[in-house]
């Protein structure tokens, strides 16, 4: 086998980009049959919307979630050799999925089919609880914690994406009250444009029908550690996989912390798998410059 010494990373929603699709089918031969595959299992031509489809059409959640994760997955498969060993694989938000999929814990069809009920069900909670998120910028991270705290709306801190950037979630209400809290204490609030309440409570509706979901599908030890969002840590342990991946869905994205347990567990360098380039990386050099760092 063919180990390599540096660590994955797979994309989350927001990597989409127009014409995504193109360039696998182009270039790479063997990555028509996995579309095909993808198509049949969604019951509609995902490939083509990859490939036509406007910024639009990419920005639906049902959408969104599974041409992200084709994008990433066949693109480890056709341009990874096939006995590849990564030192160990990430994703962040739904690229946790890709991940597994890239350390042989799920299988191609398994992952894609619990992507999509993760889309379903992630739609329907939006649409049954409004909900929105902001970035903070300030690396007063307990601060952006009691704020949210004291605030008596759903309202959360979602992603801790780098040591001076986070992102929080909930009700349009509660992150109305934390970003003018936040602001009144010198940080930066910027409201995102999203489409729900994405790692808040306010997923807990979503997070039962995932768990269903998974509780059907048969999962297999990774090849190699993988680092999960809610942990942050690396596990090669079937049942802690599971429960992880369930709880992800209203729990916290710890990227930062990941990226730091990484570094600390002696991996320098970080390949981007997927998606439109270099989102995850940006992150990684606000964490760590010293690193390497590439797009496969």
């Amino acid at each position: 086998m063919n180990t390599s010494k540096k660590a994955f990373l797979f994309p989350g929603q927001g990597a989409q980009f127009e014409g995504m699709s193109k360039q696998l089918l182009t270039d790479f031969a063997g990555a028509k049959a996995y579309f095909e595959q993808a198509n049949e299992i969604l019951g509609f031509d995902i490939g083509k919307i990859m490939q036509e489809g406007s910024a639009e059409d990419l920005r639906q959640t049902k959408i969104t979630q599974p041409a992200i994760f084709l994008h990433s997955v066949i693109s480890a498969k056709v341009k990874m050799p096939a006995d590849l060993i990564p030192a160990a694989v990430a994703g962040h938000s739904l690229g946790e999925f890709s991940a597994l999929v890239a350390s042989k814990a799920l299988s191609f069809e398994d992952g894609l089919r619990l992507v999509n009920t993760r889309a379903m069900a992630m739609q329907e909670a939006c649409e049954n609880q409004p909900g929105t998120m902001a970035a903070i910028m300030t690396s007063d991270v307990a601060m952006v914690e009691q704020v949210c705290a004291a605030i008596d709306e759903i309202v959360v801190p979602a992603n801790y994406n780098t040591a001076s950037q986070l992102v929080i979630s909930g009700t349009e209400a509660g992150v109305k009250a934390a970003c003018e809290a936040l602001s009144a204490r010198g940080a930066k609030a910027i409201p995102l444009a999203v489409g729900g309440a994405f790692h808040s409570p306010i997923m807990d509706s979503a997070k039962q029908a995932l768990e269903h979901a998974i509780s059907q599908v048969e999962f297999h030890r990774p090849i190699c550690p993988i680092y999960q969002n809610v942990t942050a840590k690396p596990t090669l342990d079937v049942v802690e996989i599971r429960a992880n991946l369930i709880n992800q869905l209203t729990g916290p994205v710890k990227w930062s912390q990941t990226i730091q347990n990484m570094i600390a567990n002696d991996i320098k360098e970080f390949v981007e798998v997927g998606g439109r380039g270099r989102i995850l990386l940006g992150m990684i050099r606000k964490i760590d410059r010293s690193v390497g760092m590439e797009m496969l």
